[in-house]
């Protein structure tokens, strides 16, 4: 059987349309039904991808290079260093 953006209710098919059928098949599969599903905002995931390479190239002693490359302050180009991996900065 062939689903198509047609068959679709109308909340759903600009959703249907930005990630193509065969992608929204695969999220209704997976979280169908789920009242409680978030997507992050992009402007989180930017962020914790640049935190993430700002934490590769500090050395120690970069940090205000950094924060003119990335039009941030040292304090928080240090923050970002001094904070785990894998817990969410709020910078």
């Amino acid at each position: 059987m062939q689903i198509r953006i047609e068959d679709l209710p109308e909340s759903q098919k600009e959703i249907a349309e930005l990630i193509g059928i065969d992608n929204y098949i695969k999220l209704t599969k997976k979280y169908g039904g789920i009242n409680n599903f978030y997507i992050h905002k992009y402007s989180e995931i930017v962020r914790e991808a640049r935190n993430r390479e700002i934490r590769s190239k500090f050395n120690g002693y970069n940090a205000k290079m950094l924060a003119v490359q990335y039009n941030l302050s040292e304090q928080t180009i240090l923050a970002i260093c001094r904070s785990d991996e894998g817990q969410l900065s709020f910078y």
